[in-house]
């Protein structure tokens, strides 16, 4: 998709503020000096068995990436793929859990689009509000900045062990919390500070999405991977080989961008490049904003453009 989106031609609307250059997590349209809308949608197959709770799952999910450029989130439309013949109890489930997570977040579900298909799919185009002077991107990181993570990692390692049945039942209720979690928190926490980058961890795993930054930035993140926060349960799982196909596709990707500065055991490389469901919020902020934001885990810091945009510490 990099490749393909590279060969488009890129948007000549002036009052398109953020479009796809820079692979931020929203599109962004200004309506006025004091308004623009926040665009964006995003859906997936199952990742926990039950209905409800991958419903809101996906619905939190869909909602991060209005949360990560700063934006609130206003209106949703529903996009449901799903077996003709399928229960449609639990289709209502799904729809049901997914209504109560936008509700929780203040977002109106006004209509939707569904299409018969044999593998289940759900998620949301959200559309939200910002202020066109205090847009979070991520192509705004300075050398000096520290580089903040507001949760954990390991929702993919987890699940795969969950579908291999070696998962801990208090893992895997760990994960679902995790990825039930909406960023609105820490999007709150950080209207207060000036940021300088913004991205939300989702499929393309810290290292792909710390890439992103740097790219977008044209500097390096240094990653001190010790620092990294990690679900209880991921570390085990990961030395255990119960690595999604995502993890593998996301390293093949980006590791050609990344310097490993000393030996990093491999199941903690792995954990890096796992693909997040509902992921945190990946920060650039000022130093001294930094020591205040004590909720969220410093995991490095951003420097000049070295050879590789991404270069990892232990």
């Amino acid at each position: 998709m990099d490749q393909v989106l590279r060969q488009l031609p890129r948007p000549t609307n002036a009052n398109v503020l953020v479009g796809f250059d820079t692979s931020d997590d929203a599109g962004v349209y200004q309506l006025s000096p004091e308004c623009a809308l926040v665009q964006t949608v995003d859906f997936f197959t199952p990742i926990v068995d039950d209905p409800f709770t991958f419903g809101a799952i996906a619905a939190a999910n869909s909602l991060s990436d209005v949360y990560a450029m700063g934006g609130r989130p206003l209106t949703a439309l529903s996009v449901v793929c799903y077996p003709a013949k399928g229960d449609l109890g639990t289709l209502s489930q799904i729809l049901r859990g997914g209504a109560a997570k936008m509700e929780e977040a203040g977002c109106a579900v006004i209509g939707g689009h569904s299409v018969s298909d044999e593998e289940i799919k759900f998620g949301y185009a959200v559309t939200g509000l910002i202020h066109p002077s205090r847009i979070w991107t991520n192509a705004g990181a300075q050398p000096g900045d520290a580089l903040l993570l507001s949760k954990p990692l390991g929702t993919g390692v987890i699940s795969t062990a969950l579908k291999r049945g070696v998962a801990r039942d208090e893992d895997v209720r760990g994960a679902v919390a995790s990825m039930l979690k909406l960023n609105r928190e820490t999007a709150e926490l950080l209207a207060d500070v000036e940021v300088h980058g913004c991205t939300d961890v989702t499929g393309f795993g810290l290292i792909g999405h710390a890439r992103e930054l740097a790219l977008a930035s044209q500097v390096t993140v240094e990653i001190d991977a010790l620092s990294v926060p990690l679900l209880p349960g991921a570390l085990e799982y990961a030395q255990q080989g119960a690595q999604p196909g995502g993890l593998k596709s996301n390293r093949d990707f980006a590791s050609c961008d990344v310097e490993l500065s000393a030996p990093l055991a491999a199941e903690r490389e792995a954990l890096l490049y796992d693909p997040q469901t509902s992921g945190g919020l990946l920060v650039a902020v000022r130093e001294s904003d930094a020591a205040r934001l004590t909720s969220l885990a410093r995991i490095g810091r951003v420097t000049p453009r070295q050879a590789k945009a991404v270069r990892i510490v232990s």
